[in-house]
């Protein structure tokens, strides 16, 4: 079927077909959506701040200890995976403004690449999961560094390694679960100009992972390399 152009409503749905019963207008049910994605990224922020705010306090009690850990941080397939990223934030936005235009063909084929480059990633970050389980640096009983007068410092480093990434990670998954449900829908032709609210919020949600990672990169691969 050929992609057909609408000019899009400035607040994605013009057509009161899709708006619920609570809701007086298709304006609103937008607004209300926007609002509580918006509610919904703040928390997030405030989770993975925790995160971010606990790294930064070990690294200042144990600067030494921190930067030795560059050793065994893979930074090409870190950098690999934010050039991922980066692109994955690229494709999605083209998704959303595919749906704005109702662009059916394009919106599929943006957000399977959109799926693919998160797979990759995860993949990626799997094979680095593996390498560190087979360098013993998985924090508890069996953990092994070569400089044992750092190494239980260290573990806090690779404690907040894994929860800060495995974190993203599952963030990942569940934003790709989102993007398989948006292809269905997809292919059903349930978006167009005058309904893509489900596409812009799930947009939201992926940038707004994409960029967590954006922090994490140099947080926990670049600081401190030589």
């Amino acid at each position: 079927m050929a992609d057909t152009i609408i000019v899009p409503s400035p607040h994605g749905s013009a057509d009161t077909t899709h708006v619920r019963h609570h809701f007086a207008t298709a304006a609103q049910q937008y607004d209300a959506a926007s609002l509580g994605m918006w509610t919904f990224l703040i928390t997030e922020v405030l989770f993975f701040g925790g995160l971010f705010t606990s790294y930064a306090i070990y690294r200042s009690l144990y600067p030494d200890a921190f930067a030795s850990t560059s050793a065994y941080m893979n930074v090409v397939l870190g950098g690999i995976n934010t050039i991922l990223l980066a692109t994955s934030t690229l494709t999605m936005a083209l998704a959303v403004r595919s749906a704005q235009l109702s662009k059916t063909r394009s919106l599929i084929n943006y957000l399977s690449i959109t799926f693919l480059l998160g797979a990759v990633f995860l993949l990626i970050k799997a094979y680095e999961y593996y390498s560190k389980w087979s360098e013993h640096l998985i924090p508890g009983t069996g953990f092994q560094y070569a400089n044992s007068q750092l190494e239980h410092h260290v573990q806090i480093f690779f404690f907040l390694y894994f929860a800060m990434t495995g974190m993203h990670a599952l963030h990942m998954i569940v934003g790709m679960g989102l993007l398989v449900m948006l292809l269905v829908k997809a292919a059903r032709g349930a978006f167009n100009a005058e309904y893509f609210t489900p596409v812009r919020m799930i947009g939201l949600y992926w940038e707004f992972v994409d960029i967590i990672w954006i922090f994490l990169f140099p947080l926990l691969y670049v600081i401190g390399a030589r």
